[in-house]
């Protein structure tokens, strides 16, 4: 039985990886260090801002100490919100999906690796904020994706107070990397993948694959719970 679905946020929600690269990038050049497009998309997407730093200093290409990394993930997210304002947008499919599955009473929340204020920021400023009953950010997991940790978080918050909880194997996760969706498949629950950042054959572990949320019905999230 369907009863939640819960979705990753960029490359998902909104179309913001290329903002996050270049966020990533403004900071980045003050330490002569630039990260390609086909590198991100291998190596970080997916990642929390500071596991994204982390790398890039154990693969020896960023010169920092650890206790500098916070520093730089606050002045990303600066770039960020600046760059989100103007240039952030929702994928298209979005809103008739969310309208669909509130029409069907399906909860919804956000499981995502960025930091509250950029999730906020873009959902206030798309009118969303009101579909999601929950998110969790990169703020409060220790463990990022590929850990599930993120939506087992989701899934004890949404039953908060709830005579009826919810079961893992009743949650649907859209996702738009495997990272994530190796992390709900770890938490036990069902997987979509849309191919906003990757092509189909990266993300063959999902149950199902669409290049759109408008390929999806309410009984096609239906029939992975039954």
């Amino acid at each position: 039985m369907l009863r939640a679905v819960i979705f990753d946020f960029d490359g998902v929600i909104t179309d913001s990886e290329v903002l996050h690269l270049r966020s990533f990038n403004h900071v980045l050049a003050g330490h002569n260090v630039n990260v390609t497009t086909k590198d991100y998309y291998r190596n970080y997407l997916g990642l929390t801002d500071v596991d994204c730093f982390r790398l890039l200093v154990n693969k020896g290409h960023l010169k920092v100490a650890e206790q500098q990394i916070e520093g730089l993930v606050k002045q990303k997210n600066q770039v960020f919100e600046k760059l989100a304002r103007t240039e952030g947008k929702i994928i298209e499919g979005v809103r008739d999906f969310l309208g669909m599955l509130r029409q069907n009473s399906i909860r919804m929340a956000i499981c995502s690796g960025a930091l509250s204020a950029e999730i906020e920021l873009t959902l206030q400023e798309a009118h969303l904020r009101p579909f999601f009953e929950v998110i969790v950010s990169s703020e409060n997991v220790k463990k990022g994706k590929p850990n599930p940790d993120g939506f087992l978080l989701v899934l004890r918050k949404l039953n908060q107070k709830r005579n009826n909880p919810i079961a893992a194997d009743q949650c649907v996760v859209i996702e738009d990397s495997h990272w994530g969706l190796k992390a709900a498949k770890e938490a036990g629950m069902h997987t979509i993948a849309v191919t906003n950042s990757y092509e189909a054959d990266q993300l063959g572990m999902a149950e199902r694959i669409v290049t759109n949320l408008n390929q999806l019905s309410i009984g096609n999230l239906q029939e992975l719970c039954s």
